[in-house]
């Protein structure tokens, strides 16, 4: 008997764990439908701000020999276009509804399009970026432990609905701990980790010079360059979260052993994003093959079997 996906999320069963990162391949209607037929086992919304965001001048995205890196700035349709699709999918459906991504760039800019969601029909999952930057001159917000406390706080105080959170990679134990206590306060349905690893820096040998435009070529990177460190990241809050807020697992999903390793560590649901962006929805259908191939190699008939076990020397 060939291995099952199936996997059992905030109530709701997918067919299989994977899911597209926001920000990719999720901007307009046209890709959130070719994201809805594909063979992901859910998607999301591009992160949206309330009014429509064209972005940071291009070049913006790079492919680079190990992933990627961008610098975005936000580029959205703006958070209407998005709360009506996910409404108009939901009035047709009630099966694997999309997950609606909002990042305002502010708080009172978050808890403003929260309570719109909060008052409306919808009753999907939201996820809030958190890896997004605050105020000019400041961290990106969850950088900010205080911040990111008083955020949660203000947000829970009238939003009833399933929640995750967006984090960006944390790189020390103590940081790991202080994060995971704030989180621990809060009814999170999940918390999704990494976002890109911030201001990397790619350079052309051929014209000595930067390859993306924004920041002077500065931006995130993605792709198998960061693996390791969102391992650590799942790994990390998995070990320090109540079991009552799952994990999506971000960062480096290029194959189905990167899946597995994910999933090992302790994910829930997975995202992929520079291999998507590289290889098209396609990238779906090869995870699962491969993740399949693994598990029935092992002889596991479930992704519970080994969910969260890794092994420690």
């Amino acid at each position: 008997m060939s291995s099952s996906l199936q996997t059992a999320f905030l109530g709701s069963y997918y067919q299989n764990p994977f899911m597209n990162a926001s920000g990719v391949h999720c901007l307009t209607v046209k890709e959130l439908n070719e994201l809805s037929a594909s063979r992901a086992g859910a998607f999301i919304t591009k992160s949206c701000t309330t009014k429509e965001r064209e972005g940071n001048p291009k070049p913006r995205y790079y492919s680079v020999p190990l992933g990627s890196i961008n610098s975005m700035g936000l580029p959205n349709k703006g958070f209407d276009y998005y709360l009506n699709y996910v409404l108009d999918f939901q009035s047709k459906s009630s099966d694997s509804l999309p997950f609606l991504s909002v990042a305002g760039m502010s708080i009172d800019e978050n808890l403003h399009m929260l309570r719109i969601v909060q008052d409306s029909a919808f009753n999907g999952v939201v996820e809030l970026n958190l890896s997004c930057p605050n105020v000019p001159g400041k961290p990106q917000v969850a950088y900010d432990f205080e911040v990111t406390e008083e955020i949660l706080t203000k947000v829970f105080d009238f939003y009833k609905k399933p929640l995750g959170v967006k984090l960006p990679p944390f790189f020390d134990f103590a940081h790991f701990d202080a994060m995971a206590q704030i989180l621990n306060k809060f009814p999170l349905a999940y918390i999704n980790c990494i976002n890109s690893v911030g201001n990397g820096l790619y350079i052309d040998i051929e014209s000595e010079g930067v390859v993306i435009k924004p920041k002077n070529g500065f931006g995130g990177i993605g792709g198998e360059y960061v693996k390791p460190t969102a391992l650590a990241n799942v790994r990390a809050f998995y070990l320090r979260l109540k079991p009552e807020i799952k994990i999506i697992g971000t960062g480096g999903i290029c194959t189905g052993r990167d899946a597995f390793e994910h999933l090992l560590c302790g994910a829930s649901m997975l995202q992929v994003g520079t291999q998507l962006y590289e290889e098209g929805v396609s990238v779906f259908d090869r995870l699962q093959q491969e993740l399949r191939e693994i598990m029935n190699k092992k002889g596991y008939k479930s992704i519970d079997e080994f969910r969260g076990k890794l092994k420690s020397l």
